[in-house]
């Protein structure tokens, strides 16, 4: 599933792709896609004649911005939006297209047909489901080390389901979880409550860092992610210790081992990151 570096990196191409397009019209055509308004006829009522005034993200959510609505998205596994001239083959498994009135065509394609929209007044978008209990934005100006310790410090659970938990911090997945628990050295079984205040610090600062990069290369193309102009990320080639299983850890030489927690398949290196006793 994109997580946030992949999302931002998706959110910033089709902003340069289709912000100040009109839409012309709307073809569906694998309605359950749709979870509001469910039915194709209304959602492409509503949708046509309307201009994409740009677009924005919340947490791994798009939030596609109309003059009048707010189109949620969400690509869930394999989900993925890109631009195409009308005449160009419409690949397999595109299951919503927006046509533009200038020629050109917004097409979403999702393989395992999970994805999700939704359609929203502007701002009520914000106070309902899916978006209405996210939580904080990790690479926002409001996510400090203090916010980070008031939401998981007391808490008795692992400490990578919670990261992994996106009523406290939005974005952070599998990927992400895994490279900054290992560049903060703390093992993924270790209970919240027992990290020290050093810890602490050095999650915050590797969760900042880790998805400021992955930003940067462009997210990580594991499976089949490509952003909006249909290019891989790049930050897959930076990963630590997530896919890397049985290869040396580049810190300590050690072997990358893969467990699971939280029911997740979780990468560290038993050298780096050593379950410690509760204080």
């Amino acid at each position: 599933m994109p997580e946030l570096p992949e999302v931002e990196t998706v959110r910033r191409t089709l902003n340069q792709l289709v912000a100040g397009k009109r839409i012309e019209r709307v073809t569906v055509s694998l309605p359950r896609i749709l979870q509001r308004p469910a039915e194709p006829e209304q959602f492409a009522a509503a949708l046509a004649g309307r201009t994409i005034e740009t677009v924005e993200r919340r947490g791994k959510f798009l939030r596609l911005m109309l003059d009048g609505l707010v189109l949620v998205s969400h690509l869930r596994m394999e989900g993925r939006y890109g631009v195409y001239a009308k005449d160009e083959p419409v690949e397999p498994h595109t299951h919503v297209i927006f046509h533009f009135d200038d020629g050109t065509e917004l097409r979403y394609k999702d393989v395992r047909q999970f994805g999700t929209m939704h359609l929203f007044a502007p701002g009520e978008d914000l106070q309902q489901k899916p978006l209405n209990k996210l939580g904080i934005e990790p690479l926002e100006d409001g996510f400090t080390l203090q916010t980070l310790k008031r939401a998981l410090a007391r808490r008795t659970t692992k400490i990578k389901p919670l990261l992994l938990n996106q009523a406290y911090i939005v974005g952070l997945g599998n990927i992400y979880v895994d490279e900054a628990l290992f560049t903060a050295g703390i093992h993924p079984e270790r209970t919240a409550d027992t990290l020290k205040p050093a810890e602490w610090a050095r999650l915050y600062d590797a969760i900042r860092s880790t998805l400021a990069r992955a930003v940067d290369a462009g997210g990580s193309s594991i499976k089949s992610y490509v952003n909006g102009q249909g290019e891989m990320g790049m930050f897959q080639h930076e990963l630590l210790v997530y896919g890397r299983g049985g290869e040396p850890c580049r810190r300590c030489g050690a072997a990358i081992e893969k467990l699971v927690v939280g029911g997740r398949g979780t990468h560290i290196c038993v050298k780096c990151q050593r379950p410690s006793r509760r204080r």
